[in-house]
């Protein structure tokens, strides 16, 4: 009775967080096409002004790639009105912080103000839209910039290189084949002049969202707004039509290796629906079920009870056009790829087969329930989630309907999505091995 009680009690006060915390916002297009999004939240001092291009590592092209990730360094060049070198400098010694990121889909750049400096984050973000600079000395510095992060994050990094041999095996036609740091090569042969076109062509209001939100003042914010936005130049638009690869009816297996690695890594990769299908959803919630915490069905089974592996993971990487589930594991002591492939099968079968428990599938309802409410607990996270669902999801509204989609997922969703997406002939396996010396 008592534990009957304390879920009552979670369940009451997880409703009333999420009720109380409905995201108000408002949104508008400028003439020239950018989309402006403001959020309203006085309780602390701080506004996050941010824009989300369009544009990501899968608007490159072959040969040329890396470029939008690129830009996410090179846009702090400076323009005619904010020197080189001096960016970062503005905004901490103006009491903020920033930074950007870039994916296969979009390129977001923010900055964080105290909101009596909500004007000077408005006006430095036009200036990167208006005119940053794209010169040589530019390209040259941050191209080694670049080359570093590759070579820290990717290719000096135990396992760095896995992920981008799982979209080079999993895509075959669409551009999520490559990774979104791209190929130095293609850097380094790239002319001043493809840069400039680049930027041209994507960096422009009507491929782009401005988000506002925190301590501000709606009517003076959209005064600022036009005055710093509303006479940059409307650019072309040009349709995503991406190729599509075709469906995965054979199982394929290749290999790779890594140099930085002792133990070998096995990956089970599908490929699966995009992010605005609602089976992106139910997918999340399978891999949470079977690898998120030392709880979940895989890490019980193959690394806490029976030892065969030290690292044992399914996740879902959701992508704007197509998705990522995968399973990944690093044998423990003799263990083989064979004895965890098999294993990781079983699973399977289980949830094609067989519902899962009511007390599992509460306890999903709980984490999602969870993750929805932290997500959303800073004005940087709320600026971010209202950016990314509008640009990528088309509805600025999910970052309030969104987890009613996980309450609508039912035991018997899981399981057909079990049946539909995760089958043997519908994946590639990675081996990833050690580089012999």
């Amino acid at each position: 009775m008592k534990k009957r009680l304390l879920s009552v009690a979670a369940a009451a006060f997880f409703g009333a967080m999420l009720n109380a915390q409905q995201i108000k916002f408002e949104e508008y297009d400028l003439p020239n096409g950018l989309h402006v999004i403001l959020h309203q939240d006085n309780s602390a001092p701080v506004v996050t002004t941010g824009v989300m291009y369009h544009v990501g590592a899968k608007d490159e092209v072959v040969g040329r790639t890396g470029f939008a990730h690129f830009f996410e360094h090179l846009l702090f060049e400076g323009t005619p009105n904010i020197k080189r070198g001096e960016w970062f400098k503005i905004v901490s010694s103006n009491g903020g912080q920033n930074n950007a990121n870039t994916t296969n889909d979009r390129t977001y750049y923010y900055e964080t103000f105290p909101s009596n400096n909500e004007q000077l984050g408005l006006w430095m973000e036009a200036e990167r839209m208006r005119h940053g600079i794209i010169n040589q000395i530019g390209v040259d510095t941050q191209r080694e910039v670049v080359k570093e992060e590759k070579r820290l994050r990717m290719d000096n990094q135990p396992y760095g290189n896995l992920f981008t041999n799982v979209q080079k095996n999993l895509f075959t036609k669409h551009p999520y084949n490559w990774s979104t740091i791209g190929s130095m090569e293609d850097l380094n042969s790239a002319k001043l002049e493809e840069f400039q076109a680049f930027y041209k062509k994507y960096y422009v209001p009507n491929n782009a969202t401005l988000v506002v939100a925190g301590d501000i003042k709606p009517e003076e914010t959209k005064k600022w707004i036009e005055t710093y936005y509303g006479s940059i130049p409307k650019g072309t638009i040009y349709p995503k039509n991406f190729p599509k690869d075709e469906p995965i009816t054979k199982e394929k297996e290749v290999t790779a290796y890594d140099p930085n690695i002792q133990l070998p890594a096995y990956v089970f990769a599908y490929r699966t629906p995009g992010n605005k299908e609602k089976d992106a959803y139910i997918l999340d919630m399978l891999s949470s079920y079977l690898s998120s915490g030392k709880s979940s069905v895989l890490y019980k089974k193959l690394v806490d009870q029976e030892k065969k592996a030290l690292q044992v993971s399914a996740f879902n990487q959701g992508l704007e056009d197509y998705g990522i589930f995968a399973f990944f594991a690093i044998p423990m002591g003799t263990t083989t790829k064979q004895t965890l492939q098999t294993d990781i099968d079983a699973e399977i079968k289980k949830l094609q087969t067989t519902l899962i428990s009511d007390e599992d599938y509460q306890k999903l309802q709980n984490q999602f329930e969870n993750q929805f409410v932290n997500a959303n607990s800073s004005i940087q996270g709320i600026a971010a989630s209202l950016a990314t669902n509008h640009v990528l999801m088309g509805d600025t509204n999910l970052i309030n309907k969104e987890i009613d989609i996980y309450k609508s997922i039912t035991k018997q969703d899981l399981q057909n999505a079990a049946k539909k997406y995760l089958n043997s002939n519908q994946r590639i396996i990675l081996n990833y091995l050690p580089e012999k010396k």
